[in-house]
This record gives C-alpha cells, structure tokens and sequence, in this order.
C-alpha cells in the first residue's frame, strides 16, 4: 500500500522557517514473509539498500552473550559468490558505501551507492540473506576484530562503561536478557562452537524476521522486479518467539561503585528504568532530557558548570529499547567538588520539574529543537531508510516517519512534569559513583 502523509511546516530555533518534506513510501510483503519499504526521490542520483533483521542481543541465550554483535561482523566475510574479503571492495570500487550496527532489539546492514548500481546492493544483500559463508576462519577472524573493539570502545575507554551502558545494565535488570551488553563478554564468544554460530544465522536470519528498504533515484515498478528476482526464493524460517520477560518495578534505590582506570574525574550517575520506546512516555522524557542537558543553555549545565562551578561535564540520555528503557543522567565533578554535592545539585533540577511547569519561552524552544532534528534525521537517503526500516521493525508503525514530530508537538508542559513525578523518583533509580580505579584496587 502507498502511503501519503501531510506536510509538516516547522518553525527553527534559529528564526527561519524549514519544511519536513513528506516522506512517501511503498510497503509489502513477499510470499516468504519478507516485508518491503520503498521510498522514490529522484532529486539526486543516489539508492541507499537496507535489511533490519529483528535480532538483537536480547535474543540471546544465556552464556551465549555478543552473538548478534557479531554477525555485525561476521556476514561481511564473504558469501558463496563473493570472496572472502572482498565485500568492502566490490562497494568500494563501485562507489558506494556500506555499514552495519547493532542494539538490543536489531541488526541493520546497508550500502549507499549511485542509483546505477541498485541492483549491485540487492543482490549483495540477497548473497547475505541466503548463504553467507560461515567457517572458522571467518569467526576466528571475527573474533579478534570483536575482542579489539571491546577494548578500544569499552575496557580502555574513559567512561566507556557508561557510555555502553555496561557498568549500568546489571544492576537495572534481573530478569530481562537486557542486563547482558550488546558487545557482551569475550569470554562467551571464546567458548562458542561454530555449530552455534550457524544455528544462530539459521534462526534470525530469514526473510521473515527481515524488513528490506530501498530508499532513493529509483524507480518503483523496476524495483519490485529485482526484489522479486533477488529475494523471493529465498526460504523463510520457523517463526521468531518475541522475548516476553516482565521485570519487578525498582521500589528500593540500588547504590553502586564502579571503577575505572582509564579515568582521572569522578562522576556521578543517576539511572532510572523507564517503558518501552513505543510508550508516550518515553517521548516525554526524550524532552526532559533535552531540558536538562541539551547544549549550554541546558538547566543542569548552566547551574553546575557555568553559575555554580561544580561540574566539568553534565549528561543526561534516554536509552531508548523495545521492550523497557533507561533514562541516564549523571555530571563529571569540577575539582574537589564531592560526588554527593553533584547528586544534591542534580535532585535540585528535578524537584524543579517536579515542582514547576517549565516556562512558555523554554517549551517553545523545546519544541523547535525537536522539528529541527526530526527534519534533519529525514534530510538523506541513507536516514530515511534507516528510519523507515526502525519504524516498522520495532514500533510496528512506518507511518510514524511522518507523525512521530506530532507525538512531540503534543506533549504539554503539564505532561511534561507528571512524567518527571512519575519516574524521576529516588527510590526507583541506581545512583552509581564511577571513580577513577588506583593500582592497589
């Protein structure tokens, strides 16, 4: 079916007014259940082809941490009809590019190439789909590119726990697969049979747990066709179980300790758990967020860097997931300033949104941010398959492409701060003091 969604006008920060171009697009399926988006903009001379396979690591089973991650790097080894290591070649000589990456919930892989070599990204990513080659060469390979990423990103990385969230995931989940880390540990990565590794691709890997976009100077009915060609003999699986594991709320604060040796300033983290992405809620705190910590003229960053000198830094993020989410914040301390002073200054900012409606001069500045970004996530190709691909997968919804900026435009002020009260609570959240870590500890 086509879908054809009003225009959007949004107003900038900066003054000017911008346009949220519509965003129309085909979607189908396959007979083996492979759902298809195509998005026709003929404005320049490029296609950008993606697959989102609905896996993530919370699909993983215990022990068997790190394995959707690595398919991130394992499916670039080769396939049955193209040599091992020549995939970023083929893209490369074609002058295209190609990536991949990971969550919780998902795996995406894409090229962006001129729109002359559509077909070239079809049939590459048909190749991945249908029979990629899996030895142990390629997962030995894969191995150490994995183990150096882990320690570039995360082990030697200041703040890298936080940052990847994995000095934070233990103690906000018990039960739910995603108290494991996306990259997950070497350890069961060093332990797994490549039997595994292939039942993995197996399960996941199919046409029906896939969504394939095409964004772009194409042209739909040519399209169709070469989907057609490259994609709709491929099998299908069995069926994906979707991951139904229900946490207790946190009614007790957890008070943690983390260390960190590639770190010289402490700081302090406050970590909340909050509801799926799908939820409004998570919408909400998205802008409190934006409130706190978006930019200098940020509440937290104006009262603890700039008037009251405490903070170096200040930080605060949702993770936004399929089935829960967390809401992060946290500050680097100025000097000798204590990690409790920064958790007092920052329950500070939130009795205040708890307290008082943010004013009209700052929602309207709120509001204006979030246009610009929605109007910038859809200003290429490569986003707006990306995009598209998201929505679908993960909130079951294309069309929030184009209605996602109304869901922001509609909180209130007033929703804004029952949400504070509603999951910014002291007993409902890990305050977490990340210190630098000494030779004798």
């Amino acid at each position: 079916m086509i879908h054809k969604l009003k225009l959007i006008a949004c107003f900038f920060f900066i003054g000017v007014v911008g346009v949220a171009q519509e965003v129309e697009f085909t979607e189908y399926d396959l007979d083996n259940g492979l759902h298809v988006i195509l998005h026709q903009d003929n404005t320049a001379p490029v296609v950008s082809v993606g697959v989102m396979y609905h896996v993530g690591s919370k699909n993983e089973e215990e022990g068997k941490s790190g394995f959707a991650h690595f398919f991130e790097h394992l499916l670039f080894e080769g396939t049955d009809n193209i040599e091992r290591g020549e995939w970023f070649n083929i893209v490369a000589a074609n002058g295209g590019s190609n990536n991949a990456n990971t969550t919780e919930d998902r795996t995406y892989y894409y090229e962006t190439f001129p729109s002359n070599n559509l077909e070239l990204g079809l049939w590459m990513e048909s190749e991945r789909m249908l029979h990629p080659v899996i030895n142990q060469v390629g997962v030995d390979t894969q191995n150490e590119v994995v183990k150096e990423e882990k320690r570039t990103r995360v082990d030697n990385a200041p703040y890298g726990k936080i940052i990847y969230n994995t000095g934070i995931v233990p103690y906000m989940f018990e039960k739910h697969p995603y108290k494991h880390s996306v990259i997950g540990t070497m350890e069961d990565l060093d332990s797994a049979q490549l039997s595994e590794f292939q039942n993995f691709f197996k399960k996941y890997y199919k046409p029906n747990n896939a969504a394939l976009v095409v964004a772009g100077d194409i042209d739909i009915q040519k399209t169709k066709k070469m989907i057609g060609d490259y994609f709709s003999t491929i099998p299908s699986g069995p069926e994906v179980n979707k991951i139904d594991v229900k946490e207790e709320p946190i009614s007790k604060k957890i008070v943690a300790t983390e260390y960190d040796s590639n770190i010289q300033i402490p700081a302090m983290i406050f970590a909340y758990r909050t509801p799926s992405m799908k939820a409004r809620d998570a919408y909400v705190l998205d802008m409190i967020s934006s409130i706190l910590t978006d930019g200098k003229s940020s509440r937290m960053y104006k009262k603890m860097v700039d008037k009251d000198k405490q903070a170096i830094q200040v930080l605060a993020f949702p993770r936004s997931m399929e089935d829960y989410g967390m809401y992060l914040m946290g500050a680097l301390a100025m000097g000798n300033t204590s990690l409790d002073t920064l958790a007092a200054s920052m329950d500070e900012e939130i009795k205040k949104l708890k307290t008082e409606l943010i004013s009209e001069e700052e929602y309207q500045k709120l509001q204006n941010k979030f246009q610009n970004r929605f109007v910038n996530s859809n200003s290429s190709v490569e986003g707006i398959a990306s995009s598209l691909a998201t929505y679908y997968t993960l909130y079951g919804n294309t069309d929030l492409i184009n209605e996602e900026i109304d869901i922001y435009r509609d909180i209130t002020r007033e929703e804004i701060q029952k949400v504070a009260n509603k999951y910014l609570q002291e007993n409902q959240r890990l305050e977490l003091k990340y210190l630098p870590k000494s030779d004798t500890q």
